[in-house]
Formats: structure tokens, sequence, C-alpha cells
């Protein structure tokens, strides 16, 4: 498979998720684990460009395939518009849940550069915030939005 833009090989076994082969294998800890259930989202990663929850997939199912953790986000030293309007807007909070709001928001500016305030709520809502402090986030989203929106033609 392909990890942030870094072909990587490796034999695992057949039940080992993706979270822990990006954590052990590749030695990726920003896709943090949290429930291991899907729930929380702290997992999220992108497969070919689709948000996916890294603990509910096996390695084997991305053999092939295109993953994006938070770390391949941005070139090395640099940040993300997603990741500059989190730092800018206080939505990191613990840091723990971060990674996963930073893939999914960043998945989800991808298919809706300009969305509204009820749809950035329904987006975060599959991410869970254990800090419970949203207003960051959801202004990080806005900023972010913004952000993208002023560099990439609509």
């Amino acid at each position: 498979m392909t990890v942030n833009a870094e072909r990587r090989h490796a034999e695992v076994e057949d039940r080992k998720t993706l979270a822990d082969f990006l954590r052990d294998d590749c030695g990726l800890t920003g896709t943090h684990l949290g429930c291991e259930h899907g729930v929380c989202g702290a997992c999220t990663v992108l497969l070919d460009g689709d948000a996916v929850r890294a603990c509910l997939l096996f390695a084997v199912q991305a053999d092939g395939r295109s993953v994006t953790t938070v770390e391949g986000m941005a070139p090395p030293g640099e940040l993300s518009p997603v990741q500059q309007a989190f730092r800018d807007c206080h939505g990191l909070q613990c840091g723990f849940c971060t990674p996963g709001f930073v893939v999914s928001v960043t998945a989800f500016l991808a298919e809706n550069p300009t969305p509204t305030d009820a749809e950035i709520r329904d987006a975060l809502s599959g991410n869970l915030c254990r800090c419970t402090g949203y207003q960051g986030i959801v202004r990080a989203v806005e900023q972010a939005a913004r952000s993208v929106a002023s560099v990439e033609p609509q």
C-alpha cells in the first residue's frame, strides 16, 4: 500500500487492523485508538481519499490502496489549512481526538467546501471530543472552509 505518498511493504497477520499497522509497522502514531469500535473517530484516515475508521479495517484490506494519515495532510514542517485552522481557533484542546477530526474535516471540506453551520455540526457528529469543547472545533472548520474556498476555484 501507499501511506502518505510512500510505498510500504510488510507481511502482517490477517487480523491486524489498519490502525495497528499504521502505528506499529509504519511508526505513524498520529492515528489514535480511542474506542476501537468505530464510534469515536480518533483513528480516522483517508483511504483512496475517503474518510474511514482504521480500527474497523484490516491492514490487508488496504493492500494496493492509498492511505493518508494526519501526518500526510501537509508537507513536513507545514500545516494544512485544516490543521492551521484548528491551531488558530483553539480546536486542539487535549489533542487526542484532533487527528481524527483533522482527517474527517479534510474529507468533508473536499466534498462540501462551503458548508452551512448545520452541515458542519452534522459532519462533526461522527467524531467525539471528550473535552466537550466543540465551539473551537466548529470555528476551526468554518475558518478552514473559508481558507480552502479562497485558494480553490469554485
